[in-house]
């Protein structure tokens, strides 16, 4: 019996021991699953931390992209506007150019007439006789046959 017992009291302290080692094991548990799940809260933080981040860039981002956008579109009207007032300034002078165009085409259209008419080497007939011509008398008003001829009055004409 003595054998009894004494295997009853190497049970029993197994069994103790046992207890006591589930609890330590038991507690060893515990404190991996805190671990883990103070890990796992520290890691869910950090992706929170980068997720703010990833965002806070993009907003950041979104607010530069807009304010080039602004600058392009103020320099795109601004190029507008440069070219609008260019292309008027450029229709004017267009039509200066037609006009002054048919001026020069009309002047030398004159010029082949006066120079067509004469005859004699520079003179050409009047109703009264011969009269020289030449491209200074066309240029100079004053100078012109016509503007040189004599006045002619006749005495009547003072005695009043």
């Amino acid at each position: 019996m003595a054998s009894s017992s004494g295997n009853s009291n190497s049970s029993g302290s197994t069994l103790l021991q046992n207890s006591g080692s589930e609890e330590d094991l038991q507690h060893l548990m515990d404190q991996r699953k805190r671990k883990r799940m103070e890990s796992n809260r520290e890691s869910a933080r950090r992706s929170r931390m980068r997720k703010q981040k990833h965002l806070d860039d993009l907003v950041s981002q979104v607010t530069q992209l807009r304010k080039d956008n602004n600058q392009i579109l103020t320099s795109i009207n601004f190029t507008t506007q440069h070219y609008l007032n260019i292309e008027a300034e450029n229709s004017v002078l267009r039509v200066q150019m037609m006009e002054l165009s048919q001026r020069l085409e009309s002047l030398n259209e004159i010029l082949d007439y006066l120079n067509s008419t004469t005859t004699n080497g520079g003179l050409y007939e009047t109703g009264q006789g011969f009269e020289t011509s030449s491209a200074d008398s066309f240029t100079n008003p004053f100078n012109l046959p016509y503007l040189n001829q004599p006045i002619m009055a006749s005495a009547d004409i003072f005695q009043h």
